[in-house]
């Protein structure tokens, strides 16, 4: 890593203490391996405090909600520090036009004097500004002077809540951002447009975590266990992103197979059939640390994304942690960027019949070197190397404008 001895502030979407690992936080860790770095977390709304005032989450940031208070969080990174933001008014609900656009601005600058106040009692100099997908906020930085002001695009915009004002402050951050760093190269290709400033950088996994499933003393998790192989499993939220038409076809083809999926259900995504059908089988939710003993029981792992244009531009974890397990894996072709970093280890398909016979093609065909090639693969594509080459992007930069 190129980038060291810096202070950066990366302001993310999801909370540190979140149950799932996000690319924000990971990418928050990796480079405090080499500057200090301090994480704003996604801040609470009015509406969010009445939901969740009961609960342990705001129970362990109730000391921290102070609009001018001063104190972090310390994590068990001694570079790395977390800062919790002020109480925000709730404001999503009005429509787009200059009174929401005047309530985002008071809520910007409640986050900014805390943290000016933060920046003085710390002695933060010479800083370098994030944006980690956080763009509901896009103009937080202003009035803060970073050394430079990056954004760093991770996934197309999908969910109404966030394209109802996302995609106008989205373009304005981008806009006003020194430099653009996205994880698919259809993002990079719609923002270069915006900003000549925009490179790609793929997303990656947590290889250290999922390759704890080649550990032979460890035992699958027994709600796998106890299903009938082969197990055919995915691990992930199960909602609009999984082309069911497809799974449909051939789920029926293969009757003697188990489908397993893992993770929460959106039922407003999911067909009534995909609940009913005899070989399909929901666990629920599992814990992020059970994953490794959750991938061990597939025999075969899915990415089963619908085709579409949303799709074109997501980069799964999940492809690197099955391939870091050493696991075969089918996937829809959705993505034609992850053929590039995947070669002949990953089958992608285009239609029902051709997913099925990969599936069985791996089924009858794996073997201990093709598994060792799916590690090796995984391997070259750590958060490790990834954050390495933003770290290196963002030093060219930084010498650039000295």
């Amino acid at each position: 890593m190129e980038l060291k001895g810096h202070q950066i502030i990366i302001f993310g979407l999801p909370r540190f203490d979140s149950k799932i690992e996000s690319t924000n936080y990971t990418t928050a860790k990796l480079l405090a391996r080499e500057n200090t770095v301090y994480y704003v977390e996604n801040p609470f709304t009015v509406r969010d405090y009445f939901k969740l005032r009961n609960s342990s989450e705001y129970q362990s940031r109730k000391r921290y909600f102070s609009p001018t208070g001063t104190d972090l969080i310390d994590t068990d990174i001694p570079n790395l520090k977390v800062i919790i933001p002020p109480i925000l008014l709730s404001i999503n609900f009005l429509p787009e036009n200059i009174f929401f656009r005047a309530a985002l601005h008071w809520n910007e600058f409640l986050i900014r004097r805390k943290l000016k106040g933060i920046i003085r009692a710390h002695r933060i100099e010479n800083f370098i500004y994030i944006n980690s997908f956080n763009f509901h906020y896009p103009g937080l930085a202003d009035g803060l002077d970073p050394l430079l002001k990056i954004y760093h695009c991770l996934d197309p915009m999908v969910l109404p809540f966030n394209r109802k004002h996302g995609i106008i402050s989205e373009k304005i951050l981008v806009k006003n951002s020194d430099l653009v760093i996205c994880s698919s190269r259809q993002l990079y290709n719609e923002k270069k447009k915006e900003n000549p400033n925009s490179y790609f950088v793929a997303n990656a996994a947590d290889i250290r975590h999922s390759s704890k499933a080649l550990n032979p003393e460890l035992a699958v998790l027994p709600v796998i266990a106890k299903i009938k192989k082969p197990v055919i499993g995915y691990f992930g939220a199960i909602e609009r992103r999984i082309d069911y038409d497809l799974l449909k076809a051939v789920i029926e083809i293969n009757p003697e197979k188990s489908f397993v999926f893992v993770g929460p259900v959106s039922p407003d995504f999911v067909p009534e059939w995909f609940n009913t059908a005899s070989n399909v089988f929901f666990t629920g939710p599992v814990a992020y640390d059970d994953m490794p003993a959750v991938i061990k029981g597939f025999d075969v792992a899915l990415i089963p994304f619908k085709k579409d244009e949303v799709s074109s531009s997501i980069f799964p974890l999940k492809l690197f942690e099955y391939l870091g397990a050493g696991k075969p894996v089918v996937a829809i072709d959705f993505n034609p960027d992850l053929k590039e970093f995947t070669g002949d280890a990953v089958v992608f398909c285009s239609d029902p019949e051709t997913f099925s016979q990969a599936i069985h093609n791996a089924l009858a065909t794996d073997s201990g070197q093709l598994r060792e090639e799916r590690i090796r693969i995984a391997s070259e594509n750590t958060w490790e190397s990834r954050v390495d080459a933003m770290a290196d992007i963002i030093e060219r930069h930084l010498q650039s404008k000295s």
